[in-house]
C-alpha cells in the first residue's frame, strides 16, 4: 500500500471509530451508562464477583481506572463492593439485580448497531471485514508489544 493509501486508510479508520463509538455512547446513554460501563459489566456477566485487579486485566486497563469506574457504577446501583469472605484484604465486586437486568438490553443495542452500520455489507464482505481487521488488530497490538 503507499504512504498515501495508508493515510487515507487511517483517516477513514479514525473517523469511522469515532461514529461508532458515538453510536455505542447513543445507545449506552439511552440506558442509563456511559460508554466503557458496559465493557464492564460485560466481564461481570461472563464471571461475576471479580477483584478490580482482574478486571483491569480482562479489559485491558489499570487498576485505578477500574475503581473509578466501580464507584461510579455502585452509585448508579449496578454494582456492588463486598470483601473476600476468604481474604478480608480483597474486595470484590458483584453485579446488582440492575446490572444483571441490563445484559439484555446491552446486548440487543449492540447487535442492532452491528447490523445497521454493515446492513449494506454482502456476507462474503462482512467475512473479510472481520478477517482484515482481526489481522489489522494483531499487527497493532504486536507492535504495542502485546
Amino acid at each position: 500500500m503507499s504512504s498515501e493509501g495508508s493515510a487515507d486508510f487511517l483517516d477513514l479508520h479514525g473517523r469511522t471509530s469515532k461514529a461508532l463509538r458515538a453510536l455505542a455512547d447513543r445507545d449506552m446513554r439511552r440506558l442509563g451508562l456511559h460508554l466503557g460501563q458496559n465493557h464492564v459489566l460485560a466481564v461481570l456477566w461472563e464471571r461475576d464477583g471479580r477483584t478490580p485487579g482482574e478486571m483491569a486485566a480482562a479489559l485491558n486497563v489499570a487498576t485505578p481506572t477500574v475503581v473509578k469506574m466501580a464507584t461510579r457504577m455502585t452509585a448508579a446501583g449496578l454494582l456492588e463492593r463486598r470483601r473476600d469472605d476468604r481474604d478480608n484484604r480483597l474486595v470484590r465486586l458483584w453485579l446488582t439485580d440492575r446490572g444483571r437486568d441490563l445484559r439484555e438490553p446491552v446486548e440487543a443495542d449492540r447487535k442492532a448497531l452491528s447490523d445497521a452500520v454493515t446492513a449494506d455489507l454482502t456476507d462474503t464482505e462482512r467475512a473479510h471485514l472481520m478477517s482484515a481487521l482481526a489481522k489489522i488488530n494483531r499487527a497493532a497490538a504486536e507492535l504495542l508489544g502485546g
